[in-house]
């Protein structure tokens, strides 16, 4: 299982989130240009730049906004969720990434709705719903679907301490908000007297985090660090750790592991344009289903049909319910709990004269017994290269032999 670990030693802000994510390995240019399908082009900048925090070396990713991104008057322009929601749905960018950018956004305006007494529609987001906070915010959205993880995990989370300025004048840290955010998830305080966490690294780990906790069980493949703006008594740093879960072998020796409990959900349909099914699938996917597949099923009165399963985590069920039931001509669905066995995998990396490749290796009872490249890797070298696939693997193969 791949994992994603957030070590929020120092908290987390959406340019640190950014920073450690380019440190991973991801390509700021890949970067910016799904972010280019925002339409925002005008509005801001990003520089990328290699910095150092209390001797830790680390990637800094500043949102530099230009005189577009303000009013008359030199201020952010406020956005209300509705000016969000027209940016992101109008975009470009893949469905996936669509729904993960909103699932976001609307949490921080839940958030800043009840902490100011009023109605979500109602809620400007002043330095938050500024330009900077779209591209952090989507810029996350980027770069998790990109690594395509099986799983978000993040440590305690320090707040700081001290007071913030903004907007409504001078506020304890942590701002409102980020306790409204973080309710039920472990966190620290106190370390430094500053701001460490800000509603949007607050909502990137709500939003995305699967598990809280300080324990790692972890085969580590990449360490990124993204440095935060301000210099501390402690290193201001978002350290993420990528890597593959170690397994918990059950049985008698043999090198299997059974995975967290899952749900199969399922409905028949028969009556619905298969035009529908590419969007359906991609909504479901972006609430967090782990598998979507159709099956062609002979129905009642001898109709030709579509079973369509789908495979989804417990706290997910409700919003993937809601996705089939209104996205599809589904008019009911069935549920059953089920237990996924899997080999135990190792990723790693191998570097090929086309670029670095990930590499999936599966092992029974502790022998190796098969191993593959990511597509997602051989198909962005593909495309970079004008390259068939076919073509790809082919060369990665060559390492894998070696």
């Amino acid at each position: 299982m791949k994992v994603l670990y957030y070590q929020c030693a120092s908290g987390i802000s959406g340019d640190m989130n950014l920073g450690a994510m380019l440190d991973l390995g991801i390509d700021p240019e890949y970067l910016l240009k799904e972010l280019s399908f925002l339409g925002l082009g005008e509005e801001y900048e990003i520089k990328v730049r290699r910095e150092t925090r209390k001797g830790i070396a680390g990637t800094r990713c500043e949102v530099c906004l230009k005189d577009h991104g303000t009013n008359h008057q030199g201020k952010h322009q406020h956005r209300t969720i509705r000016d969000i929601e027209k940016i992101i749905g109008e975009s470009q960018l893949s469905e996936s990434i669509k729904n993960r950018s909103l699932r976001m956004f609307h949490l921080l305006a839940d958030a800043e709705a009840h902490v100011h007494g009023i109605d979500r529609n109602q809620v400007h987001f002043h330095e938050v719903g500024a330009t900077d906070a779209i591209v952090d915010i989507v810029g996350t959205a980027i770069c998790l679907e990109y690594l395509q993880v099986d799983k978000v995990v993040a440590s305690t989370v320090e707040l700081g301490g001290g007071f913030v300025s903004c907007e409504h004048g001078l506020l304890p840290v942590p701002a409102p908000a980020v306790l409204e955010l973080l309710k039920g998830i472990p966190v620290s305080t106190g370390r430094v007297e500053h701001e460490t966490t800000t509603p949007t690294g607050a909502v990137i780990l709500v939003a995305n985090a699967d598990e809280f906790t300080d324990q790692m069980n972890l085969l580590i493949n990449k360490v990124g660090y993204g440095v935060g703006k301000k210099d501390f008594t402690i290193p201001n740093v978002l350290r993420i750790l990528l890597g593959t879960q170690i397994p918990k072998n059950e049985g008698k020796g043999s090198g299997l592991t059974a995975d967290a409990v899952q749900y199969m959900i399922e409905t028949n349909i028969d009556d619905m344009n298969p035009e529908f099914y590419e969007l359906a699938e991609e909504r479901l996917f972006g609430a967090g289903a782990l598998d979507v597949f159709k099956t062609p099923i002979i129905m009642k009165k001898s109709r030709p049909g579509i079973k369509l399963s789908i495979l989804t985590a417990k706290e997910n069920l409700a919003a993937v319910e809601e996705i089939l039931l209104r996205d599809t001509s589904a008019i009911g669905l069935r549920k059953y709990c089920v237990e996924k066995v899997i080999l135990p995998r190792t990723m790693r990396t191998v570097k090929t004269k086309y670029g670095p490749v990930s590499i999936k290796t599966s092992y029974l009872e502790g022998k190796k017994i098969k191993e593959k490249p990511e597509y997602h890797d051989c198909r962005r070298i593909a495309i970079e290269n004008n390259l068939s696939l076919t073509e790809v693997y082919k060369e990665v193969g060559k390492y894998l032999e070696e």
